[in-house]
């Protein structure tokens, strides 16, 4: 039997997700791209003015966790407008505790926080694996943050069968705290373990045992599993002490795949919003290895791939953190520049929206139902949790039109609470925005599903973005 072969942009996106199984993994990738495309690393801390020049590229990054990619056209100035793709690189996931060592029952344990809104039913019986950070000590006593993927089934958080819970398939609520610790391993072959490599006996083991007044503050060995921080430090190749902090995510082992009889579909985890920050990616890149590139006139171009959007932005590495307003500043560093720069600007707020479900069509209001591979969703909420209005969706519909694209439309019912993401607040500070997005199917879920022809609609979007908006915004007079 011959397999239909998927969209390719498609299919690099699924290689991207599955690289990425965190902010940091993802943002690390994205530069990776930049890179291979030709931008230059900067540092916030660097005096720009000494290194920018006119038609040139950049990117940098904050904390691992969010990143901002520029260009500048050759006739860039102070009070030159920017043209941005905002989008956003956290999901909805489970994070380790800064103490997870938990046992019950003769099993490892480890505690779990929940990140975001996730429809978290769906990570049971998943197998799941760990990744993030982890803050180790160099043999020159200096500290490093370093990116770990472990790429097998660690951990398991499994459901009560049936035949202890009859009623388990008309109530699936469980408690989030008690009733939702992974499973690591089995205590008993951990204790042997540590037997097997030891020649004291139980007793010494206890004499030896440290207080904690005897530990350092620094040190967190007593706080997580021994067989934990090893498994780390064999990742790591340093000793486990060595290992000062970590930040570290579940994720599930299953990667992402194209699927459906014609792989019109993805099945993928964090494709909220991992689409959307691929395909910004994309696009600048592409757009840069044009041979209009850099003979183009207009605005900067920017992408700003954040943190944190899950749980409400608010964060160093989050959209209402200093990002957008303080890239702008060093663009435009005087008070007239700056408000130049603002009014020419627009700003593209990319996060994933949501398809008509064809078992809970009634979800959507009548007119409003998006559909998976159907073009470009602009979101739009008269209680403004999204910043689109009739002029800057004029805009939009513009740029896909270009390109020989379809847009769709989608508002919420009356009868029901609306979402947002980043564009209203970064609207606050005069960008004028656009709400668009993905349509997709199980937003939030460990699994997710969505249109695989629609990763190159996107594409199209920036990429005509960052072509045509100056020119586009010349024709047209509003105040």
């Amino acid at each position: 039997m011959i397999h239909p072969v998927g969209p390719e942009a498609a299919t690099r996106f699924v290689n991207f997700v599955n690289a990425s199984p965190t902010p940091f993994h993802a943002v690390q990738n994205a530069s990776l791209r930049l890179e291979k495309a030709g931008f230059q690393k900067i540092r916030e801390k660097d005096d720009w003015e000494k290194s920018l020049n006119p038609g040139g590229k950049y990117y940098f990054t904050r904390n691992q966790a969010a990143l901002i990619a520029f260009t500048l056209p050759p006739n860039w100035k102070y009070g030159t407008g920017v043209s941005i793709v905002a989008t956003h690189v956290d999901s909805p996931n489970l994070r380790v505790r800064p103490v997870s060592k938990r046992s019950k029952a003769g099993y490892m344990q480890v505690g779990v926080e929940t990140y975001g809104g996730g429809i978290w039913h769906s990570w049971l019986d998943r197998d799941l694996s760990l990744a993030g950070r982890v803050v180790i000590a160099t043999s020159t006593g200096t500290y490093h943050s370093k990116l770990i993927k472990i790429d097998r089934p660690l951990l398991r958080i499994p459901t009560l069968a049936i035949h202890l819970d009859r009623g388990v398939n008309d109530n699936l609520k469980f408690n989030q705290e008690t009733e939702f610790i992974p499973i690591l391993g089995l205590l008993e072959d951990e204790l042997n373990a540590k037997k097997d490599d030891s020649d004291s006996d139980d007793d010494d083991k206890k004499a030896k045992k440290p207080r904690r007044a005897d530990i350092s503050a620094s040190s967190i060995q007593t706080n997580h599993h021994p067989a934990l921080l090893s498994l780390l430090a064999a990742e790591l190749s340093v000793a486990p002490e060595e290992i000062h902090d970590f930040e570290l995510s579940l994720y599930d082992t299953q990667p992402s795949t194209l699927g459906g009889i014609n792989n019109e579909f993805i099945f993928s985890p964090r494709m909220d919003n991992l689409v959307s920050s691929f395909c910004a990616v994309e696009a600048i890149a592409g757009h840069v290895s044009t041979t209009a590139f850099p003979t183009l006139e207009g605005n900067a171009n920017c992408i700003a791939l954040f943190n944190h959007e899950e749980i409400g932005s608010v964060s160093t590495s989050g959209a209402e953190s200093s990002l957008i307003p303080s890239l702008l500043n060093r663009l435009s560093p005087t008070p007239a520049t700056f408000a130049q720069s603002i009014a020419q600007s627009f700003l593209i707020s990319a996060d994933m929206g949501h398809a008509v479900h064809p078992n809970y069509t009634a979800k959507h209001e009548e007119k409003h139902k998006p559909k998976l591979n159907g073009g470009v969703v602009i979101k739009t909420n008269a209680k403004q949790r999204y910043a689109s209005d009739a002029i800057t969706s004029f805009v939009v519909k513009q740029l896909v039109e270009r390109r020989g694209g379809q847009v769709q439309e989608y508002e919420v019912r009356n009868d029901m609470p609306c979402g947002s993401t980043v564009g209203p607040m970064l609207s606050k500070i005069g960008l004028r925005t656009c709400d668009v997005g993905n349509a997709m199917l199980s937003m939030h879920s460990i699994r997710e599903t969505a249109g695989s022809r629609d990763i190159q609609n996107a594409i199209d979007l920036f990429e005509s973005f960052f072509e045509g908006f100056a020119s586009l915004d010349k024709t047209l007079t509003v105040d």
